[in-house]
């Protein structure tokens, strides 16, 4: 039989034993007291920021939640305020290095490690899960940590922070998603004039924020995207464009009311207080679809604005008007521009024709004669003539506006009765030669002539 080890190293060995069973011990007692305080958090109903503080509570560690866009969530770092641990992770995230880790984790929905390379801090990413979706990723990063037993001990704590942060955004999405059910169907009374009277529509706009001492315009925003292609989702670009349209006008109006209906997306924005003619709402309108253009060139916006309305009765009656905008600006095919319901004047009348071709016809009747006449001049004559009759028949008026000789407008008006067979002296062929004018301006075959 072979004898047992000396007492002498004995002696030694099991101090050092008692000192490593020690460290562990004391590691896994960290470890349940931090579970313990997580679960407590998601329990208190705590936010994200609460968990990235215990976190860096406790590991002494620069702890932040970003979004796969690389926005900062949520961030805590011990000894400095939320905005500065925030700057310190927003330096670390703008590498291509962390984002290649982050696209790993999320894919592999697992944690991962990133040792210290480059100067860079080691770093742990793991990612956020709320059902089958990685809305998020949480991220630690200790300068001090280096290669010891309490690495595997930030890695599980890491992970399980990440699955509690999961269960907050999660709680979070069916509140916001019960809210915006509750929001979405008050927004839709009010477009629709669903109140049973004026009292309970006042309600339901107050309670929306609409504030009636303020003009405000309904922005209606309809929008095509490309044929389906594969592996593209023309349900998930849809929702993408969605986002982009109720991230640009929360952030830039943010008493906005915003409804994502079944095939628009609808506004109801308040004029700024040193303009009341829609000139805010036209301006924000024109940036929202530059933005778009960008972002989704293939897709194809319009957006129709409403006439002012500040009665929370009016409201119906803006959205029809902006409704009925971007129906005739589809009708006419004017995808990526922003008309408001008072540009269209006679055109919402003569749009209502359902055959286009019944409009262009008619001004081929009275005015056909004159292109086909003279090809080389008939853009002259129209603006001549769209000219004369808008200055009440002044050859002077209309000269100083075209920037010809009075006798020059004169000629061309006695050619224009020549060639058609109008007499501009009469009211019934000057209503018609203004009509034929305003179809051809509504069908694109003249310019602006304002």
């Amino acid at each position: 039989m072979t004898e047992g080890p000396p007492a002498a190293v004995k002696s030694v060995a099991n101090p050092a034993r008692q000192r490593d069973l020690g460290r562990e011990n004391a590691v896994l007692r960290e470890l349940v007291t931090v579970y313990r305080q997580l679960s407590g958090l998601a329990l208190q109903d705590a936010g994200l920021a609460s968990v990235a503080q215990l976190i860096a509570d406790r590991t002494a560690a620069t702890v932040a939640v970003v979004s796969p866009l690389m926005d900062v969530l949520a961030a805590a770092s011990p000894g400095v305020p939320p905005g500065q641990a925030a700057e310190l992770i927003g330096a670390a995230v703008a590498g291509p290095r962390l984002a290649q880790v982050l696209r790993a984790s999320r894919e592999g929905h697992r944690p991962l490690w990133l040792p210290s390379v480059g100067g860079l801090p080691p770093v742990i990413v793991a990612p956020v899960r709320v059902g089958d979706e990685v809305p998020a990723h949480l991220i630690t990063m200790d300068p001090a940590a280096g290669p010891d037993p309490a690495e595997d001990v930030r890695l599980l704590v890491t992970e399980h922070a990440a699955t509690i942060c999961g269960v907050i955004l999660g709680r979070q999405n069916v509140v916001a998603a019960a809210a915006r059910r509750v929001r979405d169907d008050l927004v839709e009374g009010l477009l629709l004039g669903r109140g049973r009277d004026d009292g309970e529509t006042g309600r339901w706009a107050a309670h929306l924020g609409y504030d009636a001492s303020r003009e405000h315009h309904v922005l209606a925003i309809a929008f095509d995207v490309p044929p389906p292609r594969p592996g593209r989702d023309p349900a998930a670009l849809r929702q993408r464009v969605c986002d982009v349209i109720e991230h640009f006008f929360t952030t830039r109006a943010p008493d906005v009311i915003l409804s994502v209906r079944e095939a628009e997306v609808v506004l109801v924005t308040a004029a700024g207080a040193a303009q009341a003619d829609g000139q805010d709402a036209r301006r924000l309108a024109s940036t929202c679809l530059a933005r778009l253009a960008e972002l989704f060139p293939e897709t194809r916006a319009i957006i129709g604005i409403g006439g002012p309305c500040r009665d929370p009765r009016e409201i119906t009656r803006s959205y029809t008007e902006a409704h009925r905008t971007l129906e005739t600006l589809r009708r006419l095919g004017r995808a990526g521009t922003v008309t408001a319901f008072a540009d269209l004047g006679v055109h919402r009348l003569l749009l209502q024709v359902p055959d286009l071709a019944e409009l262009r016809s008619f001004a081929d009747d009275v005015l056909g004669a004159l292109t086909r006449a003279d090809q080389d001049r008939h853009a002259d004559y129209l603006a001549t003539l769209a000219c004369y009759l808008r200055e009440n028949s002044s050859p002077q008026r209309a000269a100083r506006f075209l920037h010809v000789h009075p006798n020059t407008v004169a000629y061309r008006v006695r050619r224009i009765e020549e060639i058609t067979g109008l007499s501009l002296d009469s009211y019934r062929d000057r209503l018609s030669s203004q009509v034929a004018l305003e179809i051809l301006a509504a069908l694109g075959v003249m310019g602006d002539r304002s």
